[in-house]
């Protein structure tokens, strides 16, 4: 248990029985009237986002979220596994928790996963990762007015835009949040 007072971004709150991540909050004190916390809450399973208010003081339940390094090791089925770097033990994802980090990840990918009593709630990826153009079309010098972009397929599938002079084979820094190319790596 924990007060409104003691939320920090990054929280993670039992509310009604179901998971919120406390993704912003601000604490007010309105001239006339008693303080109040406005929140920026985020559903762990659903993503959905909504603002929740609560009176200063209120006691919320604090859930306890155990975040561990882990490598995805392969695909069984649908199921994404992987092996905690501490312990070796392997555990099954399933696709709907993996969400869209599938689209950023290759075996051996180092990821953190967030349990609560045993059972995975999502995975997050480091903020960007390198991979390899796997195909795209070659870019044409003047077919744009000003600096274009060309949709290109990464090695693990998924696609996104690059500059023109971007080729098949190269390997470049994706932004694992929003699926944007960050720049070329060089090496």
């Amino acid at each position: 248990m924990a007060t409104t007072n003691d939320l920090k971004n990054g929280m993670t709150l039992d509310l009604d029985g179901t998971l919120w991540n406390v993704v912003g909050f601000q604490h007010v004190k309105p001239g006339k009237g008693g303080a109040f916390v406005r929140t920026t809450l985020k559903n762990v399973l659903t993503g959905k986002v909504v603002d929740r208010t609560f009176n200063a003081g209120v006691k919320v339940d604090v859930a306890t979220v155990d975040r561990r390094e882990m490598s995805f090791l392969y695909r069984d089925g649908a199921d994404f596994v992987f092996m905690d770097s501490e312990s070796f033990d392997q555990i099954p994802i399933p696709p709907a928790v993996v969400g869209d980090a599938a689209d950023y990840m290759l075996e051996n990918t180092t990821a953190t996963v967030a349990l609560h009593d045993g059972a995975p709630l999502y995975v997050e990826l480091p903020a960007s990762v390198e991979l390899v153009i796997s195909a795209t079309e070659p870019g044409v010098q003047g077919d744009r007015s000003t600096g274009g972009n060309k949709p290109a397929t990464l090695e693990t599938g998924a696609t996104i835009q690059v500059p023109l002079f971007i080729t098949t084979g190269e390997k470049v820094k994706v932004d694992t949040r929003d699926g944007r190319y960050l720049g070329r790596v060089t090496s």
